[in-house]
């Protein structure tokens, strides 16, 4: 049963399409057995009736986010791992666990089952008791799937889901017949569950393996950002019928909840494309650019599946939904099920477009997207309390925040292609790799960093009693790095902040076509002169067309820095300054954080000399890219508010002012250095 690893764009382009093909058709088949028992249900219970089983489910739903968050952690580790007996030691340490889960969260249950039945408007605490036992068989059923759809057994994966269709449909049929009303509803779904939990037990020589060891020292991490994703899936998916259960009254509730699940349908589906999506995703070991040509299949599918579901919604006559649900639905306050059901449809789409973007985040590492959702779905909560005049607006506010949600999980994708599009930057010669000539500290770079900016207004105040720590620093001296940093921060702190903190300094040397990849600071004066790559030898080249007739203040700078830069050269006087660069590696493009407008004056006067008069510090990070100086974009420009928020409450003024006392207490009085003058 162990599969191979897939490792070609095309293959897995196939996989996924393989895999997609056979979840979608097992969730197609589902989803018009779940609507045909949905419309059975309620024409059988009416609407209050229907609502109260319907509430009932979505507790159930909610709860999934346990039962989920064990079929991730086991389809992800399963299928990361090749060893066969590993990935049973995975799945039986994550069944064991599901179990424990299980009987703690049936027993929560069972014990709150009277303030629940009263926060639902429920009749009887019995319905509680029943989902209570569901959930006992539901958690480990989790763990279960998650084995399968880590070996890539997509066929037993989707029998299962098959069977309990099949089983909760059939059985709600006939307990309907036999008069048991909503509870036989619900035992029906409990049956469902515990049947397939029955059945979807592993082959029996699997569990005989007797090399299976445990490899999963590093799962808790993943774990809570696996619940916390379904956390808020959950929420989002399903709390929204809890509230309205809530607040309005048990007819217009069970018109919504008979809206709501004809809309999820697309969902159903969106998500079984998700699930062949992910164990692929997750055991590419290829390169991003495999991972991508998984990521795109299945946006692609799932496109194609929400925009032809809500297309059919809304193509089917008003008066349908009317004869479908029966009399026992009334609209009130006017409208249509056809604009409902239309709207519900699109705002689940959406939704499922943002579940694509972020399930591939967690296949790939841990989901920081995780608690993104989580808070998205607060505020959809937090929305349908404060909104919640007609069943219309609890659905606008789930679409506007949809919408807010799949633009904010977009971002990061859409940043990563656009910095990798073919354009100036990525040139031949960039795929030279730097010369590294030694490993530098952060503070060796801070030093130099202030040393640069030592001029300035802001260090007045500072210049003669800090003269010899700034130009002449003992790196040894941890009191003396840390008054460096803080006089620093004092001026660049917003700047230095949005370094990522795994950033590597090292001292670099450049070649004249090294040149070609150096980008200027992409802020302040150099937005006027710069295209929008940055280019150094492209900004150059544009404020020399005008430097001779520009009577600007940045421009006369420049010009001033030119003329004394080739004057040092030409007569071999003065040391090298140093510049700092960041980029993600040896062989990517770099930016100047301190040395712009040095380096763009050598370059007038020498465009392929430029680097000659410098040494170069450069930081290198493979998080590089959540840095706003090295790439700007929505994501990183809020990132630079909150370090901004940050900066205003250092204790950098602390450390400088304890300093300053310190050196006025020792001396008694300070003596110019003529070297800071």
């Amino acid at each position: 049963m162990e599969k191979t690893l897939i490792a070609s764009s095309p293959s897995l382009r196939a996989g996924v399409l393989n895999g997609s093909m056979i979840m979608l058709v097992s969730s197609g088949f589902v989803g018009a057995l779940n609507l045909f028992y949905n419309l059975a249900v309620a024409h059988e219970l009416g609407a209050g009736g229907f609502g109260q089983a319907s509430a009932v489910y979505t507790v159930l739903m909610v709860l999934s986010a346990v039962h989920l968050s064990f079929q991730l952690l086991c389809s992800k580790f399963v299928a990361r791992t090749d060893s066969l007996p590993e990935k049973i030691a995975i799945y039986r340490y994550l069944h064991r666990r599901a179990w424990l889960y299980g009987m703690g969260v049936g027993l929560a249950l069972f014990y709150s089952r009277f303030l629940i039945s009263a926060y639902l408007n429920l009749p009887t605490p019995n319905y509680i008791i029943m989902l209570a036992v569901a959930t006992v068989f539901f958690i480990p059923l989790g763990a279960r799937r998650g084995l399968m759809q880590g070996l890539y057994d997509f066929r037993h994966l989707a029998s299962n889901f098959v069977l309990e269709g099949v089983v909760k449909v059939g059985g709600a049929l006939l307990f309907l017949a036999w008069g048991w009303g909503v509870n036989g509803v619900i035992a029906a779904v409990v049956a469902s569950i515990v049947l397939a939990y029955v059945f979807s037990r592993p082959h029996p020589d699997l569990l005989r393996d007797p090399r299976a060891h445990l490899p999963l020292a590093a799962g808790l991490g993943e774990g809570l950002q696996a619940s916390i994703f379904f956390v808020g899936q959950v929420i989002i998916s399903n709390l929204d019928i809890v509230l309205v259960k809530h607040f309005f009254a048990a007819t217009e509730a069970g018109v919504y909840a008979a809206v709501a699940l004809v809309g999820r349908v697309v969902y159903m589906l969106s998500w079984s494309v998700v699930s062949s999506m992910f164990p692929f995703s997750a055991g590419v070991r290829s390169g991003e650019r495999d991972g991508r040509a998984v990521l795109g299949t299945a946006l692609t599918l799932v496109i194609l599946i929400t925009g032809l579901f809500t297309l059919a919604v809304w193509a089917v006559p008003a008066h349908v939904w009317h004869i479908l649900l029966g009399n026992g639905f009334p609209l009130n306050q006017g409208g249509s099920y056809r604009a409902l059901l239309v709207l519900y449809a699109a705002t689940t789409g959406i939704y499922s477009l943002g579940v694509v973007l972020m399930s591939y985040e967690i296949s790939r590492k841990i989901g920081n997207v995780s608690w993104v959702q989580l808070g998205f779905s607060g505020a959809i909560i937090a929305g349908i309390y404060l909104i919640h005049g007609t069943l219309h607006d609890v659905i606008m506010v789930q679409t506007v925040l949809m919408i807010a949600l799949l633009v904010w999980v977009s971002v990061p994708f859409l940043r990563v292609e656009f910095y990798e599009r073919p354009g100036p930057l990525v040139t031949p010669q960039m795929q030279a790799r730097l010369t590294k000539v030694r490993r530098v500290t952060e503070d060796e770079a801070i030093s130099e960093f202030l040393k640069g900016e030592f001029y300035q207004r802001e260090f007045d105040r500072y210049r003669e009693p800090f003269c010899d720590i700034v130009t002449r620093p003992d790196l040894s001296d941890e009191a003396d790095n840390r008054l460096r940093r803080a006089l620093l921060y004092r001026r660049r702190g917003r700047l230095w902040r949005e370094i990522p903190a795994d950033t590597e300094w090292w001292e670099v040397e450049l070649q004249s076509s090294d040149l070609q990849r150096i980008r200027v600071f992409p802020r302040d004066q150099w937005r006027r002169y710069s295209d929008r790559s940055y280019c150094l030898l492209d900004t150059a080249d544009r404020i020399g067309s005008t430097i001779s007739r520009s009577s600007d203040a940045f421009i006369a700078k420049l010009r001033s820095l030119s003329t004394e830069l080739a004057h040092a050269q030409a007569t071999e006087q003065g040391g090298r300054s140093t510049v700092l660069l960041i980029g993600l590696s040896e062989s990517s493009p770099l930016t100047i954080i301190e040395g712009n407008h040095r380096m763009t004056a050598a370059a007038l006067a020498s465009p392929h000399d430029a680097h000659f008069p410098f040494r170069f510090l450069c930081g290198f990070s493979p998080h590089m890219m959540d840095c706003c100086w090295y790439q700007t974009d929505l994501s990183t420009l809020l990132r630079y508010a909150k370090n901004s928020v940050t900066w205003l409450f250092d204790n950098c003024q602390v450390v400088i002012d304890q300093a300053l006392q310190n050196k006025l207490d020792r001396a008694g009085s300070v003596t110019p250095d003529s070297a800071c003058l």
